[in-house]
């Protein structure tokens, strides 16, 4: 598997499973089959509320510890944001079954983002998480953040697609040694991405599905991929990427599929930043 160098030397897998929205009863399955695919990165968060069945299937594969990067998320904390977030990470670890984490990523650029940012440093400090990051933070956000703190966010997780390839951002990230990774990889299959002229015509020329494109156009582009599936030959397909290249013709076609707009939700929409801002975890 290929590998990214985080800005604090952590190696993190280029490609990795994702978890999102798979309901809990079905992810201790899906990560099994995952695992037993090849994937060693597998992305979570409190929020989705399976860490449970993740961690379950960790235990049950057999896979050294070491082998595996586990990556959790941060939800937006009450105050004391600082004391509040170090539960919130123990909860989280209790429901891995985990001694330590690779990267623990904050979820949302919401609520008291010094205080959270300053607890997840002092448990970097601790050797209790390899590397810390940041989700859904815009340029501003993320340089504010790096330039004000002691350690800079080691990745970026952000919505990244072939309909909104955030180039600027990856370029502000490159520049600061922030490591850009893709959430939405598919955009859901929004804008009939599956279906894509474009994708379709590249794939067929390399006897790949229009995902395999996806997903290679992703890490080709230096970007961390995690996507998610329930089906174990779909798993199977995505992760066999690393023997076929888009040529630099290719790559210009796709990124003139770029719209520059999200598909989902803009996280500086003073509505969103409401909805979300106000969401507490029941645990």
């Amino acid at each position: 598997m290929q590998t990214v160098t985080l800005n604090n030397g952590v190696e993190m897998p280029i490609l990795g499973f994702g978890v999102y929205q798979i309901p809990p009863e079905q992810t201790e399955q899906a990560v099994t089959e995952a695992l037993a695919a090849g994937y060693r990165l597998l992305d979570t968060a409190a929020a989705y509320g399976n860490e449970g069945a993740v961690g379950r299937a960790i235990k049950n594969s057999g896979i050294p510890r070491e082998e595996l990067f586990v990556t959790t998320k941060l939800w937006v904390q009450d105050a004391p944001a600082q004391d509040n977030t170090k539960r919130a990470f123990d909860k989280s670890m209790d429901k891995l079954g985990l001694d330590h984490l690779d990267l623990y990523l904050m979820h949302q650029p919401y609520g008291d983002v010094y205080s959270q940012w300053h607890a997840m440093q002092d448990l970097h400090r601790e050797g209790r998480i390899r590397a810390i990051g940041v989700a859904n933070f815009y340029p501003d956000r993320l340089v504010d953040l790096l330039l004000n703190n002691e350690v800079t966010p080691a990745v970026n997780q952000i919505e990244t697609h072939p309909f909104f390839q955030r180039t600027a951002d990856r370029e502000v990230m490159r520049e600061h040694g922030v490591q850009i990774q893709s959430w939405g990889g598919f955009a859901e299959g929004r804008n009939n991405l599956f279906t894509n002229p474009v994708l379709s015509d590249i794939g067929e020329k390399h006897g790949k599905s229009v995902a395999q494109v996806v997903l290679r156009w992703l890490v080709q582009r230096g970007v961390v991929a995690i996507p998610k599936s329930v089906r174990a030959e779909r798993m199977a397909e995505n992760i066999d990427i690393f023997d076929f290249e888009l040529t630099d013709d290719q790559m210009a076609r796709i990124a003139t599929l770029d719209t520059g707009s999200s598909l989902f939700f803009d996280h500086r929409d003073p509505a969103m930043v409401s909805r979300l801002g106000q969401v507490r975890l029941n645990d």
